[in-house]
């Protein structure tokens, strides 16, 4: 099978977003879309599809929401590198590595590793009025008259540990963030602070077309959590909070991704006004789709669960359908389910795997 099936469909992605959110009946199960550019490449060739026509590819595809997109309009703060990538927002830097199917940008050359405390307390981050807002409100007018459910936000929206380990290393950040050190938190909340400001804007200029807001921060690892409770409650939670507010001032529900072992902390997001939960890798402790909706099922709303290290890549395409139905089955008992990989699709992942995952979908009732 070489094409996506769809059935009758009597709702709009906004609609069966809205009803997904409030655990309501859908006439088919909602879908989100994650991938790697190569994986994309692969999936759009045996498609016949434009990879660089991303919303026509979204809506052939039955995709129900994508994010509203703001550019960055303001003065150069980070120096380039030979042979490198650096992000306009936070300065990470990262490298292409290769691989037998393709390759990767992975984080290298940390700019706040083994630094002075006066560089972290002084890092530079842009300003709020460094972005082009007015694009962003024909980006998001031009998703609603293509018929998207949007997002404000994504998995490095109001994220501390992933991204200041981007930036300072995975060890020297979680340790500088256990123990408080004072420039590194302020760095954080310099960061956060131009995000929640940005944020709001976004809010402010699209009012009423905005369908919910995405955060992000990965919390465990395979076996276990990354952190404490009470480093959480202490230190993260507070931070998380006012995202949240923001989005319920605009009447808007919360998703947030978490990777790897996670659900310790999901009773906390629950008493925190959090609506859903992303990634849902089913390797991982406690994160099967039978023990998230054993425990949460109806409380929050599922996106993910696919794993993109399991049959989706490495199995037949008869193995994807029977996971993907599995998963649909059981994800479904509360309703509440966003259909979506568990992170990006990965290179080595077949095209024809991919058609078979959404096909499924399609045709689950």
């Amino acid at each position: 099978m070489d094409r996506i099936i769809r059935s009758r469909e009597t709702l709009t992605s906004k609609e069966r977003i809205a009803r997904t959110f409030a655990f309501e009946e859908v006439d088919r199960v909602a879908l989100g879309y994650d991938t790697n550019p190569i994986a994309h490449q692969n999936l759009c060739k045996v498609l016949n599809l434009d990879p660089k026509d991303r919303f026509t590819f979204l809506k052939h595809i039955g995709v129900d929401h994508t994010g509203a997109r703001i550019p960055y309009i303001g003065p150069k703060i980070y120096a380039d590198i030979p042979d490198r990538s650096r992000n306009t927002e936070f300065g990470a830097i990262t490298k292409y590595v290769k691989n037998p199917y393709g390759g990767y940008w992975d984080y290298c050359d940390f700019p706040l590793l083994d630094v002075d405390d006066e560089v972290i307390y002084n890092y530079p981050y842009p300003d709020p009025d460094d972005f082009d807002y007015e694009a962003c409100k024909q980006n998001v007018d031009y998703l609603c008259e293509q018929g998207f459910a949007i997002h404000v936000g994504g998995p490095g929206l109001g994220d501390i540990l992933n991204t200041t380990g981007m930036i300072m290393g995975v060890e020297q950040a979680l340790i500088n963030i256990c123990t408080e050190h004072e420039p590194t938190i302020h760095t954080i909340d310099k960061r956060l602070d131009l995000q929640l400001k940005r944020t709001e804007r976004i809010l402010e200029i699209n009012k009423g077309k905005i369908d919910f807001m995405w955060l992000g921060e990965d919390l465990g690892t395979q076996h276990t959590p990354m952190i404490s409770m009470d480093l959480y409650r202490k230190v993260l939670k507070p931070r998380h909070q006012k995202f949240i507010d923001l989005a319920k001032a605009y009447g808007l529900p919360v998703i947030i991704h978490t990777c790897g072992s996670s659900s310790w902390v999901y009773e906390e997001f629950i008493s925190m006004g959090m609506n859903g939960v992303d990634t849902l890798q089913p390797e991982a402790a406690n994160m099967s789709p039978s023990y998230l909706v054993d425990h949460f099922g109806g409380r929050l709303v599922f996106r993910g669960s696919i794993s993109t290290a399991g049959p989706l890549a490495y199995g037949t395409k008869e193995e994807t359908e029977k996971i993907c139905k599995e998963t649909l089955e059981i994800m479904s008992k509360y309703r509440g389910y966003i259909f979506a990989p568990t992170h990006e699709i990965q290179d080595n992942t077949p095209p024809e795997n991919t058609i078979a995952m959404y096909n499924t979908a399609h045709s689950f009732r």
